[in-house]
């Protein structure tokens, strides 16, 4: 059956200065655990911890820019720009700008705490 969303589920973020998500489909919203879909705008200066998940992030960047750590790198990722980073890899996002940053990410299977395996945890 179709289904429309009117609003998302603003959730809890890690990272400072907090940024807002809002996930439209995923375990904190519909309790879809398939998938997780969420807009996200971070603040200048964010930064959050960096992660080893278990599911496959897909990252469209919609304004400004967000630098993806890797074991393999760092990259710049900008409005118009979209990456991908695997389950397994360790990764650490955060917005260097001077101005918000917002995109859209794509998780699967859905975002869950249990999974996202941050570092210190």
């Amino acid at each position: 059956m179709i289904q429309r969303v009117d609003r998302p589920t603003v959730v809890p973020a890690a990272g400072t200065p907090r940024k807002r998500i809002e996930e439209f489909f995923g375990l904190a919203s519909s309790g879809e655990a398939g998938v997780s879909i969420a807009r996200m705008v971070s603040p200048a200066g964010w930064r959050e911890p960096g992660q080893r998940p278990e599911f496959t992030e897909y990252t469209v960047v919609l304004r400004g820019e967000l630098r993806v750590e890797t074991d393999h790198g760092e990259l710049a990722v900008t409005a118009g720009q979209a990456v991908v980073v695997p389950a397994g890899d360790w990764v650490r996002y955060h917005s260097p700008g001077p101005g918000e940053t917002e995109y859209l990410a794509v998780c699967l299977p859905a975002f869950a705490p249990a999974t996202v395996h941050r570092d210190g945890e």
